[in-house]
């Protein structure tokens, strides 16, 4: 974990209460795909977790929706601002437990971690599938940037104004042999009871201090407590008790 400041160099909309923020700064603490920066916010006591994207030897990308007063107040950032962060917290997805032909499942806000672990897999030899929900056509984002990488990505849409309708658990392919997944835990639990193999999931959750000193994320597992933001946010599918 490192702390310091990050210069916001660019900032795009990606639907209408969806930000892609880059930063410039230090990134030597992002090990894996799924792990977290939690930012301070002026005015605000808490900091806010929120997943990384992508990331290089100089910059990290974070996309985030307005959901609530916090993240809301990150939509008045402007580049050349910067901000302190907390950064490469928790444990990402181990790319080395999944399987040739995983499947990389996002929901929503849930979607932006699953990009930079279908950049890992390639770069590990693996095939990866995306399978990205959205509740309308007017909400999807990064659907073309999965694509532009090579992976066979899968639209869904509840109302089915693009791609599959129905939920992501409606397209499930009939051949895979791991998954990954990051949404809401509604879909977690979908999709927890629908696949057929191992896998891994990454839970959100309301957090105090985002490094494990408050106990604040704590959940049960059938290895005992574990608290989100610093043994996971990714659990094995295995261990999960809900």
């Amino acid at each position: 974990m490192t702390q310091g400041f990050y210069r916001v160099e660019t900032i795009r909309r990606l639907a209408p209460d969806v930000l892609e923020m880059c930063f410039s700064g230090d990134t030597g603490a992002i090990t894996a795909p799924g792990q977290f920066v939690n930012i301070k916010l002026k005015g605000f006591f808490l900091r806010r977790p929120i997943s990384i994207c992508d990331w290089d030897e100089k910059t990290l990308t974070i996309i985030f929706k307005a959901v609530g007063k916090g993240t809301a107040a990150l939509f008045d950032a402007e580049p050349g601002d910067e901000m302190d962060l907390l950064c490469g917290l928790g444990n990402g997805f181990d790319v080395s437990k999944c399987g040739d032909r995983t499947l990389v499942i996002g929901g929503g806000a849930g979607v932006p971690p699953m990009y930079g672990l279908a950049k890992a897999l390639l770069r590990a030899g693996k095939t990866p599938v995306a399978i990205l929900g959205f509740n309308q056509k007017e909400e999807i984002f990064y659907a073309d940037e999965f694509r532009a990488l090579g992976v066979e990505t899968i639209v869904t849409t509840v109302d089915g104004s693009e791609g599959v309708r129905g939920f992501v658990t409606d397209a499930l392919p009939d051949r895979y042999d791991s998954f990954c997944a990051c949404g809401p835990l509604p879909m977690l639990k979908a999709v927890y009871s629908a696949t057929t193999t191992s896998g891994l999931l990454s839970f959100e959750e309301r957090m105090g201090c985002g490094f494990g000193a408050c106990m604040g994320c704590s959940c049960k597992t059938k290895y005992g407590n574990k608290r989100i933001c610093k043994d996971g946010p990714v659990l094995e599918k295995e261990e999960i008790i809900w």
